[in-house]
């Protein structure tokens, strides 16, 4: 038995550089997922900054909603056209590890910051572009957002058919593209800095936000190729007295369990709820007859009764209440950060690691508040350099 005291966790990303040309996203995600890990994420902004830092919520001219994206990262806001800012920034690109960006295809080759030229001065270079549908195919240079993205990749219409009263796909304002582009980025690179230990080669890496969008279309990927089964179950809102609730029986054992919570074991003898085909066959029967036990009680005592007898189910809580959920406080779900308008919590990755820090680094930074630090530390430029591009708008 080790009797040793438990060492303190690391962080995971000690000692790898970022250089983070991204803005507003699917970006900003990936590469705060990166500073939670410990990296040194350097973001590159333009001289008005990403756009995200004058959306609300707004607090005496800070952006919470930039802060939860970009937690942990410095910035160097500069204009990129110039070719003085480019030469400074290909030069700092000799000591990063990673290039993170989400420009449309072709803008980086057009400032003379992409892959190939990088990877020429820096063979062991990981470089990273997000973009709407990847590098290359037809749409490759066509403009894309989220939405536009769920509704190329068919997310939107079969997220339609799978509500009976509906006739328009429905309108949202969560960017999923954005989240699941960011996420598979975080994981490509972990991959290539992975491979770069066994190689000492770094690689690009082409992200595309349509290709994530349709990597989580699994069961309808598959019956898109072989159409005419039943329709699956779909697990629909139950009313409460309050609310609703979410019940989700989807085993045979959960069946015998949600007969007893609801106090009708007979249903188990019912010829509609016989077996898994049965049920599946009546389902919304059998969901019609649940709602009759939910709408009797409010959504907290139905959670209560269905968990305790081990039905899975969840009631539909408002987001003020889930940011007070002792099951997130438990887990260290929320980290608490802070910027010039006061504090205010963002999530953390939803992953703990028994010997790693994965937490939102408390700093948010100011447009271009590390510009001349950096380029002074790494580059040893001047303080008269640095003035004469402050004075002829290169650099914040």
């Amino acid at each position: 038995m080790n009797d040793s005291p438990a060492q303190k966790p690391r962080d995971a990303l000690e000692g790898v550089r970022v250089l983070d040309f991204t803005s507003v996203m699917a970006g900003p995600f990936a590469t705060r997922m990166l500073a939670d890990l410990g990296a040194e994420v350097l973001k590159i902004e333009s001289l008005e900054g990403d756009q995200v830092r004058a959306r609300p919520p707004m607090r005496d001219g800070c952006s919470s909603y930039f802060g939860h994206l970009n937690a942990g990262k410095q910035s160097l806001a500069c204009n990129l056209k110039s070719p003085e800012i480019r030469a400074l920034i290909v030069e700092l690109a000799t000591s990063f590890d990673v290039v993170v960006e989400n420009f449309r295809p072709g803008v980086m080759k057009r400032f003379g910051l992409d892959y190939a030229t990088l990877a020429a001065i820096n063979p062991r270079l990981i470089y990273c572009s997000i973009s709407g549908y990847g590098q290359e195919g037809p749409k490759a240079h066509h403009p894309a957002y989220a939405p536009v993205i769920h509704a190329a990749s068919g997310f939107d219409l079969v997220n339609l058919r799978y509500q009976d009263d509906a006739a328009l796909p429905a309108t949202s304002g969560i960017f999923i593209a954005d989240v699941l582009g960011g996420t598979h980025a975080f994981g490509a690179i972990q991959a290539a800095l992975y491979q770069r230990e066994k190689t000492g080669e770094g690689q690009y890496i082409d992200v595309s936000m349509l290709e994530s969008m349709v990597g989580m279309l699994v069961f309808e990927t598959q019956e898109a190729q072989f159409p005419g089964g039943a329709r699956r179950p779909l697990y629909k809102p139950l009313r409460t007295r309050d609310g609703f609730i979410m019940v989700a029986p989807t085993s045979p054992r959960n069946f015998e369990q949600l007969t007893d919570a609801v106090g009708h074991p007979e249903w188990r003898e019912d010829p509609r709820f016989l077996t898994n085909l049965d049920r599946n066959a009546n389902w919304a029967t059998l969901l019609s007859l649940v709602e009759e036990w939910t709408i009797t009680r409010e959504a907290a005592e139905a959670e209560e009764i269905l968990s305790r007898h081990g039905v899975p189910c969840a009631r539909y809580r408002d987001m003020d209440e889930v940011l007070a959920d002792p099951q997130l406080a438990a887990r260290g779900a929320l980290e608490r950060i802070s910027d010039d308008a006061g504090d205010y919590l963002v999530t953390n990755p939803p992953f703990s690691m028994s010997g790693t820090t994965v937490k939102a680094r408390d700093f948010v930074s100011k447009l271009g508040e590390h510009g001349g630090a950096v380029l002074q530390r790494e580059l040893g430029v001047s303080d008269e350099t640095l003035a004469g591009l402050r004075a002829s708008g290169q650099l914040v």
